[in-house]
């Protein structure tokens, strides 16, 4: 057997252990975990503002994306006594435990760590430690045959209706089939009342469009339709973070839009949406910035 080979480095004036950079965790592009850290590293400073102060769930592949995964939410054994953790109640918890000890990446050191125990995934919930939701998620999950330029004209869709109500929404791809629609809210309202604003908004979409949405859940009724999924902002589930990896056969990315790629690709403009690579990712952030910034300064209240 290969012996391990590790690697101590500094990052930000903590001492992070690093092992096997040059383990493939995506056989179909070649993609290493150093290279995964260096693109977690890089992306860092768009990245982090959207995960602070969230407890966060990783899902982790440690022998690559064509190996097996866990879901991780608790602290694993091991972690630094410099990660932040917060210990909350855990809603759904599939182990019946009523606290977890919550690792939240406020800093690159945490987000290198993370990176190095193969975490490709990062997925947040819509509400900061101990208050209310501060984000709204429509997401938007196509059955076949449907594909990303059906998600990109109902997004349009919800757009001006949401608009309507004085909410702003912002597109990126999941960075596997579908989108997402991310609305910043108050944070003073409950995610039940926010989960019930997004259920009735899925609602009149589809039936207005029944024949291209549907927001139900039951599966037989996806076919050639856009679910708008409007549970995503039930206070238990979580949402993958903008800019994150996906475990997919290419590292895509969960990649923030602009409203005129989505337009060009609800009219038919071939690849103006798609998943996007980490380094196309990369690129985008030197042209446009943070898509997502405006999300970090707060919204209405739903009606």
């Amino acid at each position: 057997m290969a012996r391990e080979q590790r690697v101590r480095v500094e990052v930000e004036g903590r001492n992070v252990e690093l092992s096997n950079l040059d383990k493939v965790l995506y056989p179909a592009s070649g993609f290493t975990k150093g290279e995964v850290i260096d693109y977690y590293t890089r992306i860092s400073n768009a990245l982090l503002p959207h995960l602070r102060n969230r407890p966060l769930t990783r899902i982790r592949y440690p022998n690559g994306v064509d190996g097996n995964s866990f879901f991780e939410k608790n602290a694993p054994a091991g972690t630094p006594d410099w990660v932040r953790l917060e210990t909350l109640p855990a809603p759904g918890s599939t182990k019946g435990r009523e606290m977890l000890d919550y690792v939240v990446c406020d800093d690159l050191p945490t987000l290198v760590w993370l990176a190095n125990l193969a975490a490709l995934e990062l997925h947040t919930p819509q509400w900061q430690v101990d208050a209310h939701p501060d984000l709204m998620v429509m997401d938007l999950d196509p059955g076949a045959p449907a594909g990303l330029v059906e998600c990109c004209q109902v997004a349009l869709l919800l757009r001006e209706r949401l608009a309507a109500d004085g909410v702003a929404s912002y597109p990126k791809t999941s960075g596997k089939k579908g989108m997402q629609l991310c609305c910043p809210v108050s944070g003073r309202q409950s995610a039940d009342v926010v989960s019930d604003y997004a259920r009735r908004i899925a609602g009149e979409l589809a039936r207005e469009a029944p024949k291209s949405i549907t927001a139900q859940m039951a599966k037989r009724l996806r076919p050639g339709k856009i679910f708008i999924d409007w549970s995503q902002n039930n206070a238990a589930k979580t949402t993958v973070a903008p800019y994150s990896l996906r475990a997919q056969p290419t590292p895509s990315v969960s990649t923030p839009l602009t409203w005129a790629e989505v337009q060009a690709a609800a009219d038919g403009e071939a690849g103006a949406v798609r998943q996007f690579p980490a380094v196309e990712v990369l690129e985008r952030i030197e042209e446009y910035g943070d898509l997502l910034i405006e999300l970090l300064d707060g919204g209405p209240e739903l009606p």
